[in-house]
């Protein structure tokens, strides 16, 4: 799952960055309002912890432009600002909660946890298609009946398939998606064919009805 951090205070940025990267989602960064709004605009994200305050503009104006875009990121605002007025202009122009700072770091992961929950397959935490069952807050695939294991990097892959079915999904959005913008996209086909191809047997050899298929020099495409 891939997280952006828009937080000018270098010392919060860290500690959160490493916090999250510790607990192996995929992190990245921007410090003020116009690097954010190019990575909101370039990239899609499954959760973007947003600060109000920033160096060029503020979150809120973050958050209007992105709804004049239709673009959705499960956001959450930290900000040092608590007033009743900020936290009702945030909610209702898109963001999914806030949390006011100073914070604790397992608090803040349980929010993301929640809103990440909530906007899953629309609200729902788990998906079934077929024989297959692919619970989202536990990060498991059932067959069956029966658990399939996956690494982290397989699910991450699995469900955004899964969230994009029957959709082509290039091997560029793929590699950005699951791995981040810092992806080297010039080596990363062969990297990404190898684990799609990893994760297509074990879903054939775990007699999945879901198959990915390859969409020739293009992408893949997950089917039933």
């Amino acid at each position: 799952m891939k997280i952006l951090i828009v937080e000018d205070e270098y010392a919060l940025l860290k500690t959160v960055e490493d916090f999250l990267l510790a607990e192996k989602y995929v992190v990245e960064k921007a410090t003020d309002y116009y690097s954010a709004m190019e990575k909101i605009m370039l990239y899609e994200y499954d959760c973007i912890l947003l600060d109000i305050s920033l160096p060029g503009g503020s979150g809120l104006q973050i958050l209007s432009e992105m709804k004049k875009e239709n673009k959705t990121g499960n956001i959450i605002i930290i900000s040092a600002k608590n007033s009743l007025e900020d936290k009702v202009q945030g909610l209702d122009w898109g963001a999914d909660d806030y949390l006011t700072k100073p914070f604790h770091l397992p608090e803040l992961h349980a929010r993301i946890k929640a809103v990440m929950r909530r906007k899953q397959q629309n609200g729902k935490p788990t998906a079934t298609l077929g024989n297959s069952l692919v619970d989202f807050a536990q990060r498991q695939l059932h067959v069956n009946g029966q658990l399939l294991k996956l690494n982290r990097k397989e699910f991450d892959m699995l469900a955004f398939f899964v969230i994009n079915k029957d959709r082509l999904i290039t091997k560029d959005a793929l590699a950005e998606h699951v791995w981040g913008d810092s992806f080297d996209m010039a080596d990363s086909f062969d990297f990404v064919y190898s684990q799609v191809k990893n994760l297509r047997k074990k879903l054939n050899d775990g007699s999945s009805d879901m198959a990915i298929e390859n969409v020739y020099g293009v992408g893949y495409k997950l089917t039933i």
